[in-house]
């Protein structure tokens, strides 16, 4: 009989260790939950802040000595690297070196319009505009820093 005892004892003691355990495992989980969840509403505000600040602006071709010239942009969750080949004060090439999107491929379609319109206020592509202002400012941000050259 005390045996027994020892025997339901000891089931009743591993049985509130199991849900200790259990219920230590889950308040982890809904922390690092939460805590990711905080961390991406972040990154989203910072992200619509960066999209929102974005400003396009020509830049005057016949200032920009010949040469090839890197930008980037980072906006969070879309960012864009590029490379501006410039001679005879015409953009001849752009290369996307990098392009981070989210269903933003089709935006690259506006470094034909670029290079077409020799301008970078072309319009957005429809379905990628964000994209398209990362990789307009990617542009610009090359461009800018051939007037430094």
């Amino acid at each position: 009989m005390e045996e027994t005892r020892k025997t339901g004892a000891n089931t009743k003691s591993k049985r509130s260790i199991i849900i200790k355990i259990t219920i230590a495992v889950v308040i982890v989980a809904l922390a690092a939950g939460l805590y990711f969840a905080a961390t991406y509403m972040a990154q989203l505000q910072e992200y619509k802040k960066r999209i929102a600040e974005i400003s396009i602006t020509n830049v005057d071709l016949s200032k920009i000595p010949d040469g090839s010239y890197t930008g980037s942009y980072d906006a969070i969750m879309i960012a864009a690297k590029v490379r501006v080949d410039v001679s005879d004060h015409a953009i001849k090439g752009i290369d996307i070196l990098y392009h981070k999107n989210e269903r933003g491929k089709k935006a690259e379609a506006v470094v034909n319009e670029v290079k077409s319109a020799q301008s970078l206020k072309v319009d957005t592509i429809t379905g990628a505009t964000n994209s398209s202002k990362v990789l307009l400012k990617a542009m610009q941000n090359a461009l800018n820093s051939g007037l430094k050259a």
